[in-house]
């Protein structure tokens, strides 16, 4: 876990008759807002800067100044926040906060639901279902639909899910987030919203919710019933939203429909911290609030708690050049430590990887724990490199950004190819490969092996897979898939013998894998991604028997290391690995961000988008502001390019945009 360091003191309670004294507790900036008077108010609380308590006193002042607390309604992000927000102002006032309505978006949206699911056509009992139901659920539409799935790649369950919920979240048609984010299923847009329909009916049929309704159909609800509007309208005389950046239009709507009589809403956030456009939140609720609350009062808190202040320069410098946002300037309220923010250029991944791992063996002499460490990346897969070099010398870490590198399903189907085209007699990863064709499960599976095993019987090695394979029974739908299979894997393993592992990776992606990634992940592009990466990685080795050799070696010890993180190891020190996305909200004393180069931070993605780009710009700021004392940014200038040879990068647009004074360059040898 990451130590916090800003503003842990917990108030003590007031006594009895006693009032908070509002200008002892906070600073100036902070003041000001939590005292404000009534109506529309905008809060642009910097990073550190105490936006969690700025909530908590505003609370209390209008408990203190006589507002009941059912007519209170605070809207966060987690249960989590509103229970300890709550929490935190029972300590600060005699009297009880029992009543305050508290909770995300979806809590407090199913509270209402709860009350008023009759006039929608739902009975009051329903289920909420939970991503696996919602799943099933689908699967049963798909199939009512008459839609095959193994006649023709039709998305999976799970990726049509993550399809509607983009629309939703969004307020796109399914057309234009399919066009946008799914283009591979564009001449599938008219069974998708056949699916669509037949979804929306069978919930209801069947007196189900999912997750997105308890949004979308509460903001119904409200909108279309000015009776049950009104209700809630004369209840929440003020309204409190936490992180309001990161809110969608759906959300944004929401709470200005229940804030349309009494106008008293507060909404603070940070627009420099918006970073969550992928999954529908929209940067503009934040910027244009002014525009739908003209009379709307803006507070900036700028003191931040966290940082020394020559971290804060280069965050300041950071974010300059973004056109759209809120102009602050973070102030320090630590004192210096005299230690600028280093700035390293690397060789490649793997010095990088070493220096990475040495500096932190280096630190932890220093006295720094390792639970005060932190490495941050823009992708998952930029840690792989770390991840091996970690390993290697002992230094324990937790990935806060998804599983390790080698355990994700995708990298092991690919790797299943190479480990059964350099071992025929490999059951497990024969077997892994065959289910991944349509409609082939553990069953179908053990009758091939067994029928490949009859063809092997007698012979060391296979000289031709058509030949072993000539036998093999599957399914006429699965025949064309099999035959590809088949081919593709005397493609990597000519004569029986795998060719250069790198070389092999690459044949399957596009032969095999690629296609069933596409309707199998929502998040393809970024395995795609990854799977790129495996093979750059596997380039080291011209030998295969060394790859697979060195790729079982790690798992291996990436599982003893999982394994030995028990219960009781839990509170264990470990240094942190996470994508930046993950990072938010959090801190450590010593944060290291990695691969700062064109084309990984920002992303390639990212690079035709001046939208884009700014908001790869608000995840550098809000990288850099996760350090409390010591930052290092890093990149490498050469990279392994599978199938193009050794590339060279440039150094992210970042880095430039920081003035060279507010860093210190360290050459290779310092510290390394």
């Amino acid at each position: 876990m990451a130590r916090t360091y800003a503003l842990k003191r917990t108030a003590p309670a007031a006594p009895t008759g006693r009032r908070i004294d509002y200008a002892a507790e906070l600073n100036p900036q902070q003041c000001e807002a939590v005292t404000a008077g009534p109506g529309p108010m905008l809060v642009i609380a910097g990073a550190g800067s105490g936006k969690t308590r700025t909530l908590i006193y505003r609370v209390a002042y209008l408990l203190e100044n006589g507002v009941a607390p059912a007519n209170i309604l605070l809207l966060t992000f987690t249960n989590k926040a509103a229970r300890e927000m709550q929490d935190r102002v029972s300590l600060l006032l005699p009297a009880s906060a029992d009543g305050l309505w508290g909770g995300t978006f979806h809590s407090i949206g199913n509270k209402i639901l709860r009350r008023h699911a009759e006039v929608l056509g739902w009975r009051r009992g329903f289920s909420i279902m939970d991503r696996e139901d919602q799943e099933d659920l689908m699967k049963t539409v798909i199939a009512a639909a008459g839609i095959d799935p193994k006649e023709k790649r039709f998305p999976k369950a799970e990726v049509v899910a993550d399809i509607f919920s983009m629309a939703v979240n969004t307020a796109k048609n399914i057309g234009h987030v399919v066009d946008t984010k799914y283009p591979y299923f564009l001449d599938q847009v008219e069974q998708l919203k056949t699916v669509h329909d037949r979804y929306e009916a069978k919930k209801k049929s069947t007196n189900t919710m999912d997750f997105d309704d308890l949004l979308t159909k509460t903001l119904k609800l409200l909108t279309d019933h000015d009776e049950v509007a009104a209700i809630y309208q004369r209840q929440f005389q003020f309204i409190l939203v936490d992180e309001y950046q990161d809110t969608n239009h759906i959300q944004a709507e929401f709470v200005d429909v229940l804030a349309a009589q009494h106008q008293n809403i507060m909404v603070v956030g940070d627009d420099a911290q918006s970073i969550y456009s992928w999954r529908g939140a929209d940067f503009k609720n934040i910027l244009q609030f002014n525009r739908r609350y003209p009379a709307a009062r803006t507070y900036k808190i700028e003191t931040n708690y966290r940082s020394v202040p020559e971290i804060l320069h280069v965050a300041n410098a950071a974010i300059t050049a973004n056109v759209e946002q809120f102009p602050k300037e973070l102030q320090a309220h630590r004192e210096t430590r005299q230690v600028k923010p280093a700035l390293l250029e690397l060789n490649d991944s793997n010095q990088q990887a070493q220096f990475v791992t040495q500096r932190i063996l280096e630190l932890r002499d220093e006295g720094v724990e390792l639970n005060e460490i932190a490495v941050l990346y823009r992708a998952h897969f930029h840690a792989l490199e770390l991840q091996i070099e970690l390993t290697r010398h002992g230094v324990p870490f937790a990935i806060t950004s998804g599983l390790r590198f080698f355990e994700q399903a995708h990298i092991k189907d690919v790797a299943s190819f190479l480990k059964f085209a350099a071992n025929h007699h490999d059951e497990v990863a024969f077997k892994r490969i065959v289910r991944l064709l349509p409609g082939v499960g553990g069953v179908a599976a053990d009758k091939i092996w067994a029928q490949f095993e009859k063809a092997l019987e007698g012979r060391e090695a296979v000289d031709s897979f058509a030949d072993a394979f000539l036998h093999a029974k599957v399914g006429a739908k699965s025949e064309k898939q099999w035959k590809q299979f088949v081919h593709t894997l005397e493609e990597i393993a000519p004569g029986g013998k795998l060719i250069a592992p790198s070389s092999a990776i690459e044949s399957v992606v596009e032969a095999v894998y690629d296609e069933y990634a596409k309707a199998k992940f929502p998040n393809y592009e970024i395995r795609r991604e990854e799977l790129n990466v495996l093979a750059n990685y596997a380039r080291q080795y011209a030998d295969p028997a060394e790859f697979l050799t060195q790729l079982a070696l790690v798992s291996s010890l990436e599982t003893e290391s999982a394994l030995n993180t028990g219960e009781e190891e839990r509170d264990s020190e470990r240094v942190t690995l996470s994508s930046i996305h993950q990072a938010k909200g959090l801190e450590w004393k010593v944060v290291f961000v990695i691969h700062l180069t064109e084309g990984s931070f920002p992303s390639n993605r990212s690079l035709e988008s001046p939208a884009a780009i700014e908001e790869e710009r608000r995840l550098f700021y809000v990288a850099v502001t996760r350090a409390c004392d010591e930052l290092y940014l890093t990149y490498p200038y050469m990279r392994l390019n599978a199938g193009y040879g050794d590339m060279f990068q440039r150094p992210s647009r970042f880095l430039s945009e920081v003035p060279t004074e507010l860093v210190e360059k360290w050459e290779i040898e310092r510290g390394f």
